[in-house]
């Protein structure tokens, strides 16, 4: 029976064409199964549409911004397009850039090369490490976690209340966690940063993906995403923003592309004139690729609907949820309680069971692909946890034994390509493994559980 109900639209209830969903994996316990990809929150396998937008592009790959050749030209087009196309996607103001980057990660080191001088960083102790890190030449005040969005955004407001208001600041926020899935205040947030002198970056990464951003609406001054969360392949990503702290900066990188004149002095140093635009801190030849892919998926989920989509992972959602309810062993991990509206990112530990161990036993036993760990997270889930915030812990599994408590979860996480057979699928095979154990003995190997020979 689907997890959806009979008075369920199935007009929803469609997953988008993506690559792999009909590879097939063996099982330790014999035969094979088709893979059951639930672990979207770390890669989103590409939608097949992406793919074949790239594959019809491939043949005519040519660098851009610096050839007189038809398919650099072509190139350079498709590559500028592609920014026009994803400056739409995020309703980007009229005098916004938009920076195409590796990943949220590089977005984040970027601006955070970028901030002025004296400027003072606001990040919850909630951060993925993407936003959590980069802020290493700046003064950083840590906020520990809210527990409702009224608190988060009144705790910000007591931080920012308490800082020299003639010095500049920023504040970064996720959109949606990566570990429990749930929606943050960022219209709320970047009211209260705007209202004490400060700036706002929002790290988009699990938002974009599955709910629509608009800089413009949430009235934010930046916002960062990965291309491999939002069903494009690996290694391109977006900053995009205001554009006078980048025009300002020195650029990311120093190289060609990034700047417009270099002259030889008569000392034999050089003088560079550097670029205002984007290209400034675009420096070397571009994944045009990477940003045609990008905006091949800005597309893609533009024209399939976000109302759409979001009612059809909030029916998977609910389906998960309900099916982990009905173990009594489980617990869900959540900041704002679970009425909070969120993403299908879920998080939760078994009671028993090292989080390493139950991850293996799904995949090895059932063909079905998780995350157990710290989701590089590590203070957000030490605080769920209730753990001390100075236990170690790695962002994989720690080296713990089957059956050893360990300071990690177990994520499940899942979108717009999600079959309905892979969550139930899923909710069988947790509770099959709460009720009879393991069918297969595992060991610990370099610090990972697998099925033993």
């Amino acid at each position: 029976m689907s997890v959806f109900t009979a008075a369920a639209d199935q007009s929803v209830c469609t997953p988008l064409p993506v690559l792999g969903r009909d590879v097939t994996v063996p099982l330790v316990t014999g035969g094979e199964v088709t893979y059951a990809a639930l672990d979207y929150a770390a890669s989103a396998p590409a939608l097949q549409r992406v793919w074949d937008d790239v594959a019809a592009y491939a043949p005519y790959y040519g660098s851009v911004h610096r050839g007189a050749g038809y398919l650099s030209q072509l190139s350079t087009d498709l590559f500028e397009n592609a920014r026009a196309t994803v400056a739409e996607f995020l309703g980007c103001r009229a005098d916004d850039q938009l920076v195409f980057t590796r990943s949220t990660t590089d977005s984040l080191n970027l601006l955070a090369a970028a901030l002025p001088a004296g400027c003072q960083v606001f990040v919850f102790e909630t951060e993925h490490h993407a936003s959590l890190l980069p802020w290493r030449d700046a003064r950083v005040r840590y906020l520990d976690a809210p527990r409702t969005p009224g608190q988060a955004v009144e705790t910000l407001e007591r931080a920012l209340a308490d800082r020299d208001p003639d010095e500049p600041a920023l504040v970064c926020v996720t959109g949606a966690s990566n570990v429990t899935g749930e929606l943050w205040p960022v219209r709320e947030l970047a009211a209260a940063a705007h209202a004490h002198g400060a700036r706002i970056v929002l790290d988009a990464a699990q938002l974009a993906p599955h709910h629509p951003v608009s800089v413009q609406d949430l009235d934010v001054d930046w916002v960062a995403f990965s291309g491999h969360k939002l069903y494009a392949p690996f290694g391109s990503g977006v900053l995009a923003g205001r554009a006078d702290w980048l025009r300002a900066a020195e650029p990311y990188l120093a190289g060609g592309g990034a700047s417009r004149k270099v002259t030889r002095r008569a000392d034999g140093g050089v003088d560079v004139e550097w670029h205002d635009s984007a290209a400034r801190h675009e420096a070397g030849s571009p994944n045009v690729i990477g940003a045609h892919a990008v905006a091949s998926a800005c597309k893609a989920l533009t024209e399939a609907g976000f109302d759409t989509l979001v009612a059809r992972e909030r029916q998977l959602i609910d389906a998960v949820r309900a099916g982990l309810a009905e173990v009594p062993e489980v617990r869900v991990l959540s900041l704002f309680g679970d009425d909070a509206p969120r993403v299908g990112v879920i998080s939760f530990v078994v009671d028993g069971w090292n989080s390493s161990h139950f991850a293996a036993a799904l995949s090895a036993e059932y063909g079905i692909g998780v995350r157990d760990g710290l989701f590089c997270a590590h203070p957000l889930v030490r605080t769920l946890l209730g753990s001390d915030p100075q236990t170690a812990g790695e962002c994989g599994a720690p080296e713990a034994a089957p059956g050893e408590k360990s300071l990690n979860a177990i994520r499940v996480s899942f979108g717009a390509g999600t079959p309905d057979e892979h969550v139930e699928r899923f909710v069988k095979a947790v509770k099959e493994l709460v009720r009879d154990g393991a069918k297969w003995r595992y060991r610990t190997e370099d610090g990972r559980c697998v099925p033993a020979v």
